[in-house]
């Protein structure tokens, strides 16, 4: 098969994603392996790095066979890939221990420390984030404190994609984007902070130089092209981290369009013109995969997964559909029945893990129709809490919102989230977003787009448009204004909820 081809590799947590698009945008093929987790102990979560290097050889082999291309048409490689979490390699390279992951939960006292030894507000200025157990700045102290002959040698600190390039270069290396979520960076300057680095004793030679998203970091090794299928020399762009790509996947790359990803969690990803930050640091602010651009980015961690569990707990053998279409007969609020999503407790705007669900405002009126609207209604005011952080700190013109994830595919949902945010709600072609996003970030590097803007109008197109309806606008708006003093009003009760 003729023509020119970009590779996107998503390094997951589940899998190891490789997507394979030609230079209109044109998936031609993917792959995926799947992989495990472990979880040695309670709020521990790890994963050995050489699962995603064997999942990335079986992927991109399985795509190239796939595909019928010839490994000289891939003209470059982007990565993206899990966020924050914390590779140890020695001297030579090697894996020092499995990497801790972005969902581990054990580095509160290492969080507690950085705010002690910086100073929270200072922390919060140079950064652009609290410091959180997500993170991996606490999980490197961690280390130190609990592993010291670990730490003892520690020669290199790298992020999950980012292993996967040194086994595909030889070279070590990250984009800016990722590198911020370290919170190890000096947002502002787009590079490591030397201040935090001298504070926490981490020392600089042990992190990798950081590039743009789409500047090449290094090409594929002999050894590599062997094990993988690929031409040796094909050049290796930086990338991103998967929520700076999936933007770049769906076109979220300039102010005023809005990213917002209804999975399991929920995401609302803005790019910013400059290192805007939350005062109080309740927005993650990161460097974005686009070239001199940053990002707002704020996460709400039950979205669909709140009507997944309503649906598994309360409708046990109904079908989504058949729920939203029950829904679809209730009028905007539900009826004054509210849903609070926090089965998980909450990230963003309440940083609170102690944070409980539950329907407020019940009466003998309300039957499940009305219970599953206020589910949706519920999560798309928890994403407008975000929306509405977002404006407060500086990004007040949202023109247009593009929606990604399971939950967007409800038309039911997509028409409640549009009027609740009262903003054009638009869904897009690509179904892949952040392996399409890297890979559209190594076609940029090759030249065969100028720029990333470029990249994404002509390679994704806007496929659905959901507008607000006039008559539910201002009932929504009344009805998110109980919302908003719901969490103030009961967060005193949920530690004694035990």
């Amino acid at each position: 098969m003729a023509g020119d081809y970009y590779l996107g590799l998503d390094v997951s947590t589940t899998a190891t994603k490789a997507l394979l698009i030609d230079k209109t945008g044109k998936v031609i093929a993917v792959a995926s392996t799947e992989y495990p987790f472990e979880t040695p102990h309670p709020l521990w979560s790890e994963q050995h790095p050489d699962l995603w290097w064997n999942g990335t050889k079986k992927s991109i082999q399985t795509v190239i066979q796939k595909s019928g291309a010839t490994p000289e048409n891939i003209r470059a490689i982007g990565l993206t890939g899990q966020m924050h979490g914390l590779v140890l390699l020695d001297e030579s390279g090697q894996v020092l221990r499995p990497a801790i992951l972005w969902n581990d939960q054990r580095t509160q006292a290492q969080c507690d420390l950085i705010h002690k030894r910086i100073g929270r507000e200072k922390f919060i200025q140079i950064s652009g984030n609290v410091a959180l157990t997500g993170f991996t700045a606490p999980k490197i102290l961690w280390v130190a404190e609990n592993e010291p002959d670990v730490y003892a040698r520690v020669r290199h600190i790298l992020l999950p994609k980012d292993y996967v390039r040194f086994c595909l270069t030889g070279e070590y290396g990250m984009d800016k984007a990722d590198g911020s979520g370290t919170v190890l960076f000096d947002l502002k300057q787009r590079n490591w902070s030397s201040e935090i680095l001298d504070a926490l004793q981490i020392k600089s030679e042990w992190l990798p130089p950081t590039y743009e998203g789409s500047d090449f970091t290094g090409v594929i090794s002999k050894s590599a092209a062997a094990s993988t299928g690929l031409a040796a020399g094909t050049p290796v762009a930086a990338g991103g981290g998967d929520q700076a790509a999936q933007a770049v996947g769906v076109g979220a790359v300039e102010p005023g369009i809005v990213g917002l990803t209804v999975g399991t969690s929920g995401v609302v990803f803005a790019t910013t013109p400059s290192a805007l930050i939350e005062p109080e640091g309740r927005l993650h602010a990161f460097c974005h995969a686009v070239p001199g651009a940053w990002h707002f980015m704020g996460v709400m961690l039950s979205a669909a997964g709140s009507l997944q569990w309503y649906r598994d707990t309360l409708a046990v053998g109904s079908s989504f559909d058949e729920l939203t279409n029950e829904a679809q007969e209730i009028p905007a609020g539900s009826e004054g029945l509210q849903f609070l999503p926090y089965l998980s407790g909450e990230r963003t705007p309440h940083p609170d893990p102690q944070a409980r669900a539950g329907f407020i405002g019940l009466t003998i009126r309300h039957n499940r129709a009305h219970m599953t609207r206020a589910v949706m209604e519920g999560v798309s005011f928890g994403l407008k809490d975000i929306f509405t952080l977002i404006r407060d700190s500086g990004l007040k013109d949202v023109q247009q919102v593009r929606a990604s994830g399971g939950g967007t595919k409800s038309p039911l949902w997509r028409q409640i989230l549009a009027s609740v945010l009262d903003s054009e709600l638009v869904t897009v072609n690509t179904t892949e977003g952040a392996a399409f996003g890297a890979a559209l970030l190594a076609g940029v590097g090759t030249g065969t787009w100028p720029d990333v803007h470029t990249a994404c109008r002509e390679t994704i197109q806007i496929t659905g448009r959901t507008t607000p309806l006039a008559r539910d606008v201002p009932v929504y708006q009344r009805s998110y204004n109980v919302y908003q003093e719901l969490y103030p009003a009961l967060k005193h009760l949920y530690p004694k909820m035990i």
